[in-house]
């Protein structure tokens, strides 16, 4: 049964379902279809600092008891608690990322993906060209200089080469890897504290749980 189903309307007293905030966004996202829209508030302007958790309570209040979610998925309808889960995603602070990391936390989570922090990557170093010939595959090499020496009795100026080579995958590319997978993953704890703090989820409940802030770290 899917979790869409699973999240019911019961006549009762309402179940909760119990959600990291990953899986919640990938609920939302990619379950409920639901739609990140950033428009900016009336009374902010392009420098500002994203909308905040209060202006997404405030719109939540404006809206009154329930979110028409029907709008945007296409033959069916989009759970409210997705709707707020992707109000307060596009509510990130400027400092978090704003806006581009709001689009990046949702299509991961459409995608059901996290991000590629490049997990087992050494890097190597490797020649920066090869050449094949019928001896096999050769490193590439270039002249960086000359030098004189005496071969069989008489002077010989003869050619210094050398092999350029680099380092793949590059450090710094995956540094750039993991600093993106951390910044992704303190865009997801304010999301997860915002939603707590706000107690805006009617059916669902978002726990503390959150992915690893470096799983790249091997703990002993």
């Amino acid at each position: 049964m899917s979790l869409q189903r699973r999240i019911g309307r019961t006549g009762g007293a309402r179940l909760k379902r119990a959600l990291g905030v990953q899986a919640a966004l990938e609920w939302a996202f990619r379950i409920e279809k639901a739609q990140l829209e950033l428009p900016p508030p009336p009374d902010v302007t392009e420098e500002g600092f994203g909308f905040g958790l209060e202006y997404v309570l405030m719109q939540r209040a404006a809206l009154g008891c329930k979110i028409d979610g029907g709008q945007h998925k296409i033959g069916g309808y989009t759970h409210e608690d997705a709707e707020t889960i992707a109000a307060t995603v596009a509510g990130l602070p400027d400092s978090l990322g704003g806006k581009r990391m709001a689009i990046r936390v949702a299509e991961l989570a459409r995608a059901g993906l996290t991000p590629d922090w490049m997990p087992g990557a050494v890097p190597h170093c490797v020649p920066v060209d090869t050449r094949r010939n019928q001896h096999g595959e050769r490193a590439t090499t270039v002249v960086v200089g000359t030098e004189r020496v005496l071969a069989r009795g008489r002077w010989r100026t003869v050619e210094v080469l050398a092999c350029p080579v680099t380092w793949r995958p590059h450090p710094e590319h995956i540094a750039s890897a993991r600093r993106a997978y951390v910044d992704w993953w303190q865009a997801l704890g304010w999301v997860r504290d915002g939603l707590i703090a706000g107690s805006m989820l009617r059916d669902v409940d978002v726990t503390a749980a959150m992915p690893k802030l470096r799983p790249w770290v091997q703990r002993k």
